[in-house]
């Protein structure tokens, strides 16, 4: 899961247990008790961890509106590609995770998980397009299409980031990856051509546009604007 920051060495482990186990005491980790019906377990690796969601729910009081989200967006996706996800990891709805909310009741941090559901997004393919799509919105922005696609006859032009479809603007996130790897690269520009070719207008963006918000912004106003001249 793409959690805030990953954990290092010096900072204490928690260590679940159930209502009647024990509760580790010893120095560098802090145990906790849940209840049986809040602990579902899993194995990664062969090691006991929480599953998904009661991960979540376990560290939300630390999280923010938009780390909140992003876990959820991570959660939901069925994606194969999603950055720091294994493969044969849990099947999840919204519904899902709103089901267990009601059985976990009042819990530190319990309230930005319920306006994270109400944010979140299926089919999402990285954090920073939560981060896009949720910065969009903040402006006012219509919220866009994730991950669309574009066909030429059965054939896969492109799977566009996030997308107005009926504007045919495609707003794309570059991570370092698109520049490090020089078949990523040319990818990217021969998909950018065909999008082109096909009358589609491509936003790309970086790091420092998500920093620069104001720009980003009032670059894709002038993109919608131009298409309803």
């Amino acid at each position: 899961m793409p959690v805030p920051a990953a954990w290092e060495e010096d900072q204490t482990l928690q260590v679940f247990v159930p209502t009647s186990g024990f509760r580790p005491r010893t120095a560098g980790v802090a145990g906790f008790r849940l209840a049986t019906e809040r602990l579902t377990i899993h194995r990664v690796d062969d090691v006991p961890v929480l599953d998904p969601v009661a991960t979540l729910f376990s560290c939300a009081k630390e999280l923010s509106l938009l780390e909140a989200v992003t876990l959820v967006d991570a959660i939901l996706t069925t994606a194969d590609n999603y950055p720091a996800l294994r493969l044969g990891r849990p099947f999840v709805t919204i519904e899902d995770i709103a089901e267990r909310l009601d059985v976990w009741g009042r819990f530190p941090g319990c309230g930005t998980i319920r306006k994270a559901l109400a944010l979140a997004c299926y089919g999402v393919e990285s954090p920073k397009e939560t981060e896009t799509r949720l910065l969009m919105r903040a402006h006012g922005l219509p919220d866009p299409v994730v991950q669309y696609r574009v066909l030429d006859g059965f054939r896969l032009v492109a799977r566009i980031d996030l997308a107005y479809p009926e504007l045919k603007i495609a707003i794309e996130y570059e991570g370092d990856g698109h520049r490090t790897s020089i078949e990523q690269w040319r990818r990217d520009i021969q998909r950018q051509r065909e999008l082109e070719a096909r009358g589609w207008i491509v936003i790309r963006l970086i790091q420092e546009d998500l920093h620069d918000a104001g720009a980003l912004i009032d670059r894709i106003r002038g993109a919608i604007a131009s298409r309803s001249a």
